[in-house]
C-alpha cells in the first residue's frame, strides 16, 4: 500500500503542469547581471515576480511612459497630436530609429507620427521631439500620479548633459528607471482603458502591436502571435515590456492578455548581437510566459 501511494504521488506529480516559476527562474539564476521579472494575467489576476520593485534602467523602454504623457495630454486638450513639428540638425542624435538616416532637415510631420516613430521603432530623435512638446517633468508628475513615482525620465535622449532634470538620477540611470511591477501596471492601465482615454489607448496598444523589434520578447513565440511591446537597449541593459496575447485554450477565437516585464542590468554580455545574453532571457521568459498561460 505505502509502495503504491508512493507511485500515485509520483505519477501525479509528474502529471501536474509546471509552474510559472519553475519555467522562469532558471533562466534568472544563469544569467550574468541583474534581473527582475513581473507577470500578471490580466484575465485572472495570477501574478508572479522576481525583484519586481528593484528600481532599474530602462534605456528606451521608459518611452512608454512618454507615449502615456502624449495621449494623455492629448484628451486634455493641451497637446494637439495633429500639430506640426519640423526636423532640424540640431534635433538629429545618434542610435536607434529612423529620422537622422532617413529624413532630411526641415522635414515636417504631425507629433502623432513622431510618437510612432518613438515606438515602433524606438526613434531616438523622434523621442526628443516629442518631449519638447510635452515636457520631460510632466512625464514625472504623471507617472508619479498613477503611482509609479519611481518610473522617470531624467533628460532627453543623449543630451543628458544639457537637458538633464535630475543629475543626480541621470548619473545613476541614464535615461529613465522603474520597476518591473510598475511597468506591469502601467500596461494593465493601457490595456484596460485607464491609462488615458480609450481612443488614447486603443491608439497606443496600436503603436506598441506595430513594434517592429522581432529579436526579443517575440523571438520565440509561435508565429502570429500578437504582442504589444517596447524594449530598450544600452551596453549593459536589455530591458522589455509586453502585453502577450496568448490564444486561450479552451476557446481559440479569445486570446489571454498577459502582461509581462522583463529588466536586466549591469549585464556581463555586452555584445550587439542577436544572441546577445540579455536579448535572449527575455525571449527564453517570453516563450515560457506564453507556454504556462497557453495550457491553462
Amino acid at each position: 500500500m505505502f509502495a503504491t501511494a508512493i507511485v500515485t504521488s509520483l505519477l501525479l506529480a509528474h502529471c501536474e503542469p509546471a509552474s510559472l516559476e519553475s519555467r522562469v527562474k532558471p533562466f534568472i539564476d544563469a544569467h550574468k547581471g541583474k534581473v527582475a521579472v513581473a507577470v500578471k494575467n490580466l484575465a485572472t489576476g495570477e501574478t508572479w515576480s522576481h525583484n519586481a520593485d528593484e528600481v532599474m534602467q530602462t534605456a528606451s523602454l521608459i518611452k512608454v511612459a512618454i507615449m502615456v504623457e502624449a495621449y494623455r495630454q492629448a484628451d486634455s486638450k493641451t497637446l494637439d497630436l495633429g500639430k506640426m513639428v519640423t526636423l532640424t540638425k540640431d534635433d538629429k542624435v545618434q542610435g536607434s530609429g529612423i529620422l537622422t538616416s532617413h529624413f532630411s532637415d526641415g522635414a515636417s510631420f504631425p507629433v502623432r507620427d513622431a510618437v510612432r516613430l518613438m515606438m515602433v521603432y524606438s526613434d531616438n530623435t523622434a523621442t526628443n521631439l516629442v518631449l519638447d512638446q510635452v515636457g520631460i517633468k510632466n512625464v514625472n508628475a504623471t507617472m508619479a500620479k498613477l503611482g509609479f513615482p519611481e518610473t522617470r525620465i531624467n533628460a532627453k535622449v543623449f543630451k543628458g548633459s544639457t537637458t538633464s532634470v535630475d543629475p543626480e538620477r541621470t548619473k545613476k540611470y541614464s535615461l529613465g528607471s522603474t520597476t518591473a511591477n510598475d511597468m506591469v501596471k502601467l500596461l494593465e492601465l493601457i490595456q484596460t482603458e485607464k491609462a488615458a482615454s480609450a481612443e488614447s489607448c486603443k491608439a497606443m496598444l496600436g503603436h506598441m502591436k506595430a513594434c517592429t523589434d522581432k529579436d526579443t520578447v517575440m523571438r520565440f513565440l509561435p508565429a502570429g502571435t500578437i504582442v504589444a511591446h517596447k524594449g530598450g537597449a544600452t551596453n549593459q541593459v536589455r530591458t522589455n515590456a509586453a502585453i502577450i496575447y496568448v490564444p486561450d485554450a479552451e476557446d481559440k477565437k479569445k486570446a489571454i492578455p498577459v502582461a509581462l516585464c522583463v529588466l536586466t542590468n549591469e549585464n556581463a554580455d555586452q555584445r550587439w548581437v542577436i544572441d546577445n545574453a540579455g536579448q535572449l532571457i527575455v525571449a527564453k521568459i517570453g516563450k515560457a510566459v506564453y507556454d504556462h498561460f497557453q495550457k491553462k
